[in-house]
């Protein structure tokens, strides 16, 4: 890979990963547009490993509180934060099994430009009336278990490559009465098993890899985690008083973009 190689790719996957739009229709684009390869396992291993320490990092103060009450749990202090951590344990079983079981039926089937198109536009149309009918004011105070793998299952759906993880999730948590900074902030706190078991993933598979070019990981890394660090940020920010739908609009243009691109 060159340089601007790099840092575009870098750059897409750190501020895609945690928006309602959609990270591998953004991934298809730069392919389909500058017939760039494939980027190559170790660099999805970096980028990977680079938003997993962006949210880790965000999210440092929640989960150092949810682990100390779950440690407490332990001894028989149980408290809500000590239960959110079960609960998202068990929203985040459904996608680590369906995704377990199905990968290669997904990356054989499901992963033409076609089907990301389709699932950006018909997923961004369900956040748009998610967000004008079912965002209410529940906080994670009253996320319950059955809230949580209703989630979970959502969550499956993000396999479909268009679909968005985040964008699913919040889908799901805006539907089931959660305002919008907190369906946000489950979506965020779930990517960070989901991430790391993926990142994990792929590291397996890397050391199958011959060759490793670690200047080129080094900066996948860094720009990934800055950029998805940012992207957190911001829309933990706004997202209360800009809504959901710029993000609608902006996955049906892009939706329609990919279609005519890859218009046979």
């Amino acid at each position: 890979m060159d340089w601007l190689q790099v840092l575009l790719l870098a750059l897409i996957q750190g501020l895609t990963e945690f928006l309602p739009i959609s990270s591998s229709a953004h991934l298809i684009l730069p392919q389909a547009l500058l017939g760039w390869p494939d980027q190559g396992l170790a660099f999805d291993v970096a980028v990977h490993f680079g938003s997993l320490l962006a949210v880790v990092t965000y999210f440092r103060r929640d989960l150092l509180v949810l682990a100390g009450d779950w440690f407490l749990s332990i001894g028989g202090r149980r408290s809500h934060n000590s239960d959110l951590v079960w609960m998202l344990a068990a929203a985040t079983l459904p996608a680590g099994i369906a995704g377990f079981l199905g990968k290669d039926y997904i990356e054989m089937h499901l992963r033409s430009a076609w089907v990301i198109a389709w699932a950006t536009i018909v997923f961004g149309l369900l956040l748009g009336f998610a967000d004008r009918r079912g965002g209410g004011s529940n906080t994670l105070l009253q996320m319950t278990l059955s809230c949580a793998v209703i989630i979970g299952f959502a969550q499956v759906l993000a396999l479909i490559p268009g679909t968005s993880r985040s964008g699913i999730t919040m889908t799901a948590a805006l539907l089931l009465g959660f305002s919008r900074v907190d369906a946000a902030r489950f979506s965020f706190l779930l990517s960070i098993p989901i991430i790391a078991a993926s990142a994990a993933y792929l590291s397996y598979q890397l050391i199958s890899v011959p060759e490793v070019d670690w200047p080129v990981l080094g900066v996948g890394f860094v720009l990934s985690a800055l950029s998805a660090y940012a992207c957190i940020h911001f829309f933990m920010q706004l997202i209360s008083r800009i809504g959901m739908m710029p993000f609608v609009w902006y996955r049906l243009i892009l939706g329609t973009l990919l279609l005519v691109l890859f218009w046979q």
